[in-house]
């Protein structure tokens, strides 16, 4: 019981680093975008490296065993599961629209009068009018009041959604392996600091309310322990069996999963935000030196 509650400990810390960067957001008095690009890269490295050398392989390990699938099926399952991880994220990315989406960058100009109410408001009716020319990440961020509720709902529903695969992943690698779950926390971690940010964006134009677009953005975060948790209940309900243990074949095929939503996240998310916010080879910088401390932890703790 006591790695559940390491793993869900770990969950939380990840999910909510979005109140950092909703911090960044209201409080900072400048955005320090280079800092957002090499900590967007770093957690890239950090999830591309574990991915393909620790949770593709425990996947490898768990379906390949005789009590499993066996050494030919195993390994194809163990394909099948990651390209399906990867089929998910892909699917529930298209499902959200992009002026929800908290994976999307937003201009300087939208993000000056979060934190400097004298800092004039972008011209949101000449994104609306030629949004083919807007400023990259632009959106139109107007709302008839009416329907503020109901975008607020869906907005928290569309993070919600968006955020689950992250928690499971978490979760997950630290139930298995609490070295790897903080490795992979951190990652979450530094890549929900620049989403507490983007989140913060639609939620203030919507509200014009600072104190509510911190609250709203800060509790997003929230949805990855929360769907942790439900995802594990419902593996002991339906896996679990007498005794409550997930069968080595079913983590197997999570672990591939897990995998193939981590390297879509890195390359669909992070990599091109480190790029938007970043100067010349920061993303890169970013990338490979989560990549470096990655290979040195395991090592150091193998």
């Amino acid at each position: 019981m006591g790695d559940v509650w390491i793993a869900l400990g770990l969950t939380v810390f990840a999910g909510m680093a979005t109140s950092l960067g909703s911090a960044i957001a209201f409080f900072a008095k400048r955005t320090n975008y280079r800092f957002l690009s090499v900590a967007t890269g770093f957690s890239a490295g950090v999830m591309l490296y574990v991915s393909f050398v620790e949770i593709f392989v425990k996947g490898t390990e768990s379906l390949t065993s005789e009590s499993a699938f066996g050494p030919f099926w195993g390994n194809w399952v163990n394909v099948a599961s990651f390209f399906g991880g990867v089929l998910l994220i892909g699917i529930i990315d298209a499902l959200i629209p992009s002026a929800e989406n908290p994976h999307e960058t937003h201009t300087k100009q939208e993000m000056n009068p979060l934190h400097d109410p004298s800092a004039p408001m972008p011209d949101f009716a000449a994104v609306a009018a030629d949004p083919a020319h807007a400023a990259p990440g632009a959106h139109d961020h107007r709302v008839d009041h009416k329907k503020l509720m109901r975008m607020g709902l869906f907005t928290a529903l569309a993070i919600t959604i968006h955020n689950f695969p992250e928690g499971l992943a978490t979760f997950l690698a630290a139930l298995e392996d609490p070295r790897l779950g903080v490795a992979i926390a951190v990652a979450i971690a530094l890549h929900n600091i620049p989403e507490g940010i983007s989140v913060s964006v639609p939620i203030f134009y919507a509200t014009g309310d600072r104190r509510k677009a911190f609250i709203y953005s800060s509790l997003s975060g929230l949805a990855e322990p929360v769907g942790a948790i439900v995802a594990y209940l419902g593996l002991r309900l339906f896996f679990g069996g007498d005794c409550g243990a997930i069968p080595s074949e079913v983590m197997g095929v999570l672990f591939g999963g897990v995998a193939g939503v981590m390297v879509y996240i890195s390359l669909d998310e992070l990599l091109p935000t480190s790029r938007a916010y970043g100067k010349g080879h920061d993303s890169l910088l970013g990338l490979f030196g989560g990549m470096a401390v990655m290979a040195i932890s395991l090592l150091l703790m193998s």
